[in-house]
């Protein structure tokens, strides 16, 4: 993931009280480089596959980074 094109970083985290919940924040270029990233995992069949080991599925959210 880290190495395809539009992908800047990737951290991982995981619930403090709960070790089976999973966040991954990625920083993409643009949401059109996440999008043909997801399009690419879906297509090779990795997508599924990672959906099929998780109890809960996957849930995207997109958010813009403003100044603080």
């Amino acid at each position: 993931m880290r190495a395809y094109d539009g992908c800047g970083s990737i951290t991982a985290y995981t619930g403090a009280d709960d070790e089976q919940t999973f966040v991954l924040v990625e920083y993409w270029k643009s949401k059109t480089h996440y999008e043909r990233y997801v399009a690419w995992r879906t297509e090779t069949g990795a997508l599924m596959e990672i959906v099929g080991m998780l109890e809960g599925g996957i849930s995207s959210r997109y958010f813009e980074q403003v100044e603080a």
